[in-house]
This record gives C-alpha cells, sequence and structure tokens, in this order.
C-alpha cells in the first residue's frame, strides 16, 4: 500500500483543554518517509517534535511528547484520527503547547483530514508486521494487551471499571475503514467527582464538560454540579445517572470502550510505523498504554534484526539498475545490485536476482556454482553506498572507500536461482570532517543478505565517504 499526505494545507484553532489557551493550528502535507510532527511555531527555531514513543513524558489524561524540552500535549485524538485515515506523512504546527480541544472526540479531526484530501504517495508504506504472539502486562495498572499475527491492522479493547455502569465493556474495531463511523465520534469519559477534581488540581483549565459523557452514581449530586458549573463556567446538560436510559446520552451503548480502543489507536500511532497485526487490550489508558508501546516497538525492532525486511518484491523500485548506476561507479559484471525497494533516512533493502549467467559462476565452481561470500558482501557495500549516498546534497560528488568488515558471517550457500534481499540499517550518523583539499565522512553500517526468510550472510561495514574534485563519468 502507498503512503500518504494530504493534498492542500489547513488550519483550525481552539482551546487547549489542560492549559486553557487558545492555540492555532496548521496541518500541511510532507514528503514520504517524513511520518507525523508536531512542529512548535511559537518557540524559538521553530522546534520539531516527532510523534513516536521514545518522546512520551506525561500521560496524565493525555499523552504528552517533550523534546528537548519542547512540549505538545493532548495528542492521543488527532494521532488516532491520522492512523484511521492512514495519512502517513504530516507536520502540525502549533503556536502554543497543546493541541487544541475540538470536540471530545476525533470526529472533527477526522472532517478536517477529509477536507484536506488524502493524497498517495510514490512510496510503499513501511511496516511493522508481528510474526508471533507478543503479550505484555503492564506492572503498575495489570493492564493486559495481547497482539497476534494478522494481514490487516485491528484493535479490540475491554474496559472494567469498578463503577457504575462501566463495570465492563468491549469495542472492536475490525477494519480500520470503520474508524470514521465506528470509532471517531466516541467521546471521552469520566465521573463527576472526578471532574471537579481534575478543575480543582488545574488539569483541565480548556475543558467544556457539554462535550465529554460524564457519570454519576447518584441520582442528584447538586453541590458537585454547582461547584463544575462554577469552575469550567458551563451548565453540564447531560448528566448520566441510575435509572435513565443511557440509549439517550451516548452515542453508542459502547461508547466508552470505543472512546478507550480511539485513544489506544492513537497512541499505538507512537510505534512511528503502521502495525500490521490484531492488539487485544483489557484496561487499556495512556500510561499502560505508552509502555506497551515502547516494549512493542523493542520486540518488533529485534523480531526485524532476525528476520528479513518487510518488503513486497512486486512492487515498483524506487531506484532502478539504470538509477543505480548513475549514483555508483561500479559496471557489468561488478554491478551487484539490480533495484532499490524501499529507502529512507537510515535503512535500504535492495534486490539481487542471482542467475547462472553470473561470470563467477565459471570458476566457483565448476559443476557447483556457489556465489562467493565475498560478493556477496560487496552487494551489501553497494547497497550501503546507496543509503549513504541519499543523504548527501550532491551524491555524483562523493565515492564510498572500505574502511573494515566487522563480524561478517556465512550462514548458507547461495546458487543460481536465488533472489537476495539486501537490508543496510546505519548504525550511527553519519559524520563528515572538511580539510583544504577534501570533504571527508565517515559511515557504519550493518548489512544483511537474505534468500527468503532464511538470512545467508552479515557483516558490519565501515565505508569513507571522500568527496571528489569531479564528479565520475558515466
Amino acid at each position: 500500500m502507498q503512503q500518504h499526505t494530504i493534498r492542500r494545507t489547513i488550519q483550525f484553532e481552539g482551546v487547549g483543554l489542560h492549559t486553557g489557551i487558545p492555540i492555532k493550528a496548521v496541518l500541511l502535507p510532507m514528503p514520504v518517509h517524513t511520518g507525523i510532527q508536531f512542529q512548535r511555531v511559537d518557540l524559538p527555531n521553530q522546534p520539531i517534535v516527532e510523534a513516536v514513543v521514545a518522546h512520551v513524558a506525561a500521560t496524565e489524561r493525555n499523552t504528552m511528547l517533550v523534546k528537548e524540552s519542547v512540549q505538545v500535549a493532548t495528542t492521543e485524538h488527532i494521532l488516532a484520527a491520522l492512523a484511521g485515515l492512514e495519512i502517513d506523512n504530516l507536520c502540525i504546527q502549533l503556536d502554543g503547547p497543546e493541541i487544541p480541544d475540538l470536540d471530545g472526540c476525533a470526529v472533527a479531526f477526522v472532517q478536517l483530514l477529509l477536507e484536506a484530501e488524502r493524497l498517495p504517495q510514490e512510496a510503499e508504506r513501511k511496516t511493522f508486521k508481528i510474526r508471533e504472539k507478543f503479550t505484555y502486562e503492564d506492572p503498575i495498572t495489570a493492564s493486559y494487551f495481547e497482539v497476534y499475527p494478522d494481514a490487516a491492522y485491528s484493535v479490540q479493547c475491554t474496559i472494567a471499571y469498578p463503577r457504575w455502569p462501566l463495570e465492563q465493556q468491549y469495542a472492536i474495531l475490525r477494519n480500520i475503514a470503520y474508524f470514521p463511523a465506528e470509532i471517531a465520534p466516541a467521546r471521552t469519559f469520566l465521573y463527576l467527582d472526578e471532574v471537579a477534581d481534575l478543575y480543582r488540581r488545574g488539569l483541565v483549565q480548556g475543558g467544556d464538560p457539554t462535550k465529554a459523557v460524564i457519570f454519576s452514581e447518584r441520582t442528584l449530586n447538586q453541590e458537585l454540579l454547582e461547584e463544575v458549573t462554577r469552575l469550567s463556567g458551563k451548565q453540564i446538560t447531560q448528566l448520566v445517572t441510575p435509572g435513565q436510559p443511557l440509549a439517550n446520552v451516548l452515542r453508542y451503548p459502547n461508547e466508552p470502550a470505543r472512546h478507550k480502543l480511539l485513544d489506544l489507536m492513537g497512541d499505538v500511532a507512537l510505534l512511528g510505523r503502521p502495525l500490521l497485526g490484531k492488539i487485544e487490550a483489557h484496561k487499556p489508558g495512556h500510561g499502560p498504554n505508552t509502555r506497551f508501546i515502547a516494549a512493542l516497538q523493542r520486540f518488533l525492532q529485534r523480531q526485524e534484526t532476525k528476520g528479513p525486511p518487510i518488503c513486497d518484491l512486486q512492487a515498483p523500485p524506487c531506484i532502478t539498475a539504470k538509477e543505480i548506476a548513475q549514483r555508483l561507479p561500479h559496471r557489468y559484471p561488478f554491478q551487484l545490485v539490480d533495484k532499490i525497494m524501499q529507502l529512507d533516512a537510515s535503512s535500504i533493502v535492495g534486490i539481487k536476482n542471482v542467475t547462472i549467467n553470473e561470470p563467477f559462476f565459471q570458476g566457483h565452481f565448476p559443476g557447483e556454482p556457489v556465489m562467493p561470500g565475498v560478493l556477496q558482501v560487496e552487494a551489501l557495500a553497494q547497497t550501503g553506498g546507496l543509503l549513504v549516498l541519499h543523504s548527501i546534497p550532491d551524491p555524483a560528488n562523493y565515492l564510498t572507500y572500505f574502511l573494515s568488515i566487522d563480524r561478517c558471517k556465512f550462514r548458507r550457500v547461495v546458487v543460481p536461482g536465488d533472489t537476495l534481499v539486501l537490508h543496510c540499517q546505519l548504525l550511527t550518523a553519519i559524520k563528515f570532517s572538511t580539510t583544504e583539499k577534501q570533504s571527508i565522512g565517515i559511515a557504519k553500517v550493518y548489512g544483511r543478505v537474505f534468500v527468503g526468510m532464511h538470512l545467508a550472510c552479515e557483516a558490519v561495514l565501515l565505508a569513507q565517504i571522500v568527496k571528489q574534485h569531479a564528479a565520475y563519468i558515466n
């Protein structure tokens, strides 16, 4: 499936739920592989905070992200809307520390994004695909999560409160296409005594009780009602009390469970990549959600280091053989990468189709053709070179040279008819130093060669990147 952004810029404004500050926001389309990011345009240098779980700093009644002291709060509803509409690349510019609260759910965000229109982009989605069951029990709340292999993304959750009427509720989203109608309209919920306590503690200074579902275990609690009205400046018009038909107030019989599912989807978006798998959550909440996501991300990354990258080999390449020849100096019979299927700032996936016509099979070995291990490493090096040169503005003016090969191991033989999947990841940021004569960079890459699901070769490659006085001639 292709990545998506939005076709045009769109803006909105509102009041921060917790800060009570009027905030303006702008949604901007972004290039492929950018991901979702927040930008604080009210601060010097307009810093960016990426929507990743590593930036989670607080989870009381919202999911707050902080990067180098730059804060963005109440991110969960807009992230859920982006996940529900499968939008991959977007910048959310803010002139304040919080996403404005529009309606207590995700409907308004969905409508804004639909108005801006989804725009398909010329790159495949880079997903996390779970290959085996994963479980997580939160040590603080005893919330429990399970993730199962599946071809698509689905979520179900169960909530259980020791208070009427939420002793137990269940919600499920089987197909992401149903998100706008079945999940996005589910409003946040809380109890009347919680509302008063939150206002007293200064946590919901911009809260509007008319946008939430509010429960009371007492038929009438006039003292609390008057306190909430005084603190919020708004009259609670619909209070859910015992004996009152829930259908008169709730948008769905299980609206609270659906809202918890909505929050969970927003927090799952902090994986940084779409998930292919089925999530089952018991008693989710922002704290356990984000701890679960951090654990799941570590599990998925370990899974990827063991198995081949998720890649559609039938998809159009992002770099063709002809384009590879324009970026690398190698030529027949030494161009050992046929095409590049995926490429971003830190990783690359290339393909080499091994045929009986390879010239090295004439002597390695007669009657028993085996691809030399040194050429497998060379194929990795060329793939890693394309990754490294991708980050340089003028790659045609640079060449890459081996400095060292470490931890190189060969796991199985490669024979005619095999398709090599070449996966390289940057281990450290590329470091450049400039002298009077030339600019030199150092890059460290971990590379793996797969045949099907089987690891054939792996190595850590250290390369020197040298700027030439003139670009090489094709």
